[in-house]
């Protein structure tokens, strides 16, 4: 049964892996708001109906949460998208996975304001050694770029991005309540794909729909159906079976597998980038290493937060 695990939760992050290098695909056809609006359009019509199957739609946790559902979804799913997708527009895909693999980490600082949680001496040095990792990538080893703050739009954007989810996460742990995992991602979701989907109706795309090739379909519906329906579903078995802090360890892969998308695609990876690579990597890293007891005491947590 481990072993099933671990297999799932790889691929789990070679779902999210691909979906920076798959985004930039993208948007080369579709809008940055259309890109999304189909993703999740779709990904919300698949939860939904899980949701139906397995808890008749939950509807005392909607009546009870739905203030919160709208918020979350405007936060987490519309504005993370928006600024996803549109970052992926001028910024590398191994640029968007480094700075998105801090989120653990922007999500704890975020935790430790809101909910009040303690950070630990090992997670402030993981914070930090993470952030000067992302740092060294977006700014790409220049002193010249930090010093005039000539940052690209699109690592400024999926920082942004960064942001709203952690945003995300700990207004969830916050606020909702009664609510399962997979009840407070379908309506969140819900309300972030119909926000997108208006959003998207006044933004023209680079092609009219019938001129968009296949493969750029292919690519949303990968995102919608593998990183956002299966990612979901296998990373919450993976943290039933084996815990929230083992579980969390496996994102530190996505960095990994998509430089290796880049270099099998034929984008040339820097030596700045492997760098800040093995720095972001090696943050979470510290910041997330727990004792052994510590991490079996993790195990069978119950998931509070929907993903």
């Amino acid at each position: 049964m481990r072993i099933k695990t671990y297999i799932l939760l790889l691929l789990v992050t070679v779902f999210i892996g691909a979906s920076f290098n798959l985004a930039a695909f993208a948007v080369n056809y579709f809008s940055a708001p259309a890109a999304a609006a189909w993703r999740f359009g779709l990904a919300a019509l698949l939860i939904l109906v899980l949701l139906l199957a397995k808890e008749r739609m939950n509807l005392a946790a909607l009546r009870s949460n739905w203030p919160m559902f709208v918020l979350l979804g405007i936060i987490g799913i519309f504005g993370f998208n928006m600024l996803f997708f549109e970052g992926m527009k001028t910024t590398s895909p191994l640029n968007g996975s480094l700075i998105m693999a801090t989120n653990p980490l922007v999500t704890a600082l975020l935790a430790r304001y809101i909910l009040k949680d303690a950070i630990t001496v090992r997670q402030g040095a993981g914070i930090v050694i993470s952030l000067l990792g992302v740092l060294l990538v977006i700014t790409r080893g220049s002193w010249q770029v930090i010093s005039t703050l000539s940052f690209t739009s699109g690592d400024l954007l999926i920082l942004g991005g960064n942001l709203c989810w952690a945003l995300y996460a700990v207004l969830n742990r916050r606020f909702i309540r009664g609510a399962s995992g997979l009840a407070t991602t379908a309506y969140t979701m819900t309300v972030g794909a119909i926000c997108l989907i208006l959003f998207s109706a006044g933004s023209p795309g680079p092609l009219p729909l019938p001129a968009i090739p296949a493969a750029a379909w292919g690519a949303i519906a990968f995102m919608a159906v593998f990183t956002s329906v299966l990612g979901y579903l296998w990373w919450n078995e993976g943290i039933a079976e084996i815990g929230v802090s083992r579980t969390s360890i496996f994102f530190n892969v996505v960095p990994l597998v998509t430089m290796l998308l880049s270099l099998l695609s034929g984008t040339k990876v820097t030596g700045v980038q492997l760098l800040g690579t093995a720095m972001v990597i090696a943050g979470v890293l510290v910041a997330t290493a727990l004792s052994r007891g510590t991490a079996r005491a993790a195990v069978g947590r119950p998931l509070r937060e929907g993903r």
